[in-house]
């Protein structure tokens, strides 16, 4: 098994930062990509920004210029840096995890932590 224990969400002014963090801890034979995604309030689940399994970055159009995706291997986390944060970026926001467990390759998803962006 392989878990993804998430951290850093929190209530930040518009305008704000905030650093998600998610690391993978288990029985990782290898990560072939990891990243975060996100569920605002009545809406389906997006993409915010990914490394994919070629070592590339992607990124949700609608964060693009303002939130950064960082990786330490060594340590198999991922961080996420939301820099001038808009209400519309409210929402759970989810780590995601693309593992090969030693048994086979499947996604993982993290519990998920809140991200409220008000005045």
């Amino acid at each position: 098994q392989v878990q993804l224990v998430e951290s850093g969400g929190g209530l930040v002014q518009p305008g704000g930062s905030l650093r998600l963090s998610c690391a993978a801890s288990g029985r990782i034979l290898h990560i072939y990509g990891m990243g975060w995604y996100r569920q605002p309030p009545g809406k389906q689940r997006e993409l915010v920004a990914t490394f994919t399994s070629d070592g590339s970055a992607a990124y949700g159009d609608s964060v693009k210029g303002r939130f950064t995706i960082a990786r330490d291997n060594a340590k198999n986390t991922v961080l996420l840096q939301m820099n001038s944060l808009k209400p519309e970026d409210t929402a759970v926001y989810y780590c995601n995890a693309d593992v090969h467990d030693w048994t086979k390759r499947q996604n993982y998803w993290g519990q998920g932590t809140q991200v409220t962006v008000s005045s």
